[in-house]
């Protein structure tokens, strides 16, 4: 298993990354509208952005398939995606160590977006909501998500 940094030649992998993850979880917590804001919110244009930035890692497992995905932007910790045929196997527990390690190196504390089929692993990892958000989307639906912090 590995952690590299993603190059523009991975960006369709971390596209279906998302992609899938968000189409196959997300419809079971949020409204069709909300999961649509997700999907357009990680597009492609998004996503090699953040490439062209050095921002992107990708989780390999031992065969060298990619599990899973997530974003470093300063101390923020964004699109932290594993497939779902690999989740619960420990690779979202090591790509959260991987990030948290690099983040705070570097800062006292670690902010992240979080997404409700993550939250309850996030507090148990000593993260405290510090800010609840409602963005109106599609369909008259609405998304809500909490900012969560880790401080050292």
């Amino acid at each position: 298993m590995s952690i590299k940094r993603a190059v523009l030649s991975d960006a369709d992998i971390v596209k279906d990354i998302c992609r899938i993850t968000i189409s196959e979880i997300y419809p079971h917590y949020y409204p069709k509208g909300a999961v649509e804001f997700f999907l357009e919110h990680h597009r492609e244009a998004n996503i090699v952005n953040d490439m062209g930035k050095h921002q992107v890692f990708l989780y390999l497992d031992a065969e060298q398939n990619a599990v899973g995905t997530v974003t470093l932007k300063g101390n923020e910790i964004c699109r932290l995606f594993v497939l779902p045929e690999y989740r619960g196997k420990g690779y979202g527990t090591e790509m959260l160590d991987y990030a948290e390690g690099i983040i705070l190196s570097q800062y006292p504390e670690i902010v992240l977006a979080v997404s409700l089929p993550a939250k309850s692993m996030y507090r148990k990892r000593g993260y405290e909501d510090t800010e609840f958000h409602i963005i109106p989307t599609e369909n008259n639906d609405f998304l809500c998500y909490d900012v969560m912090v880790k401080r050292v």
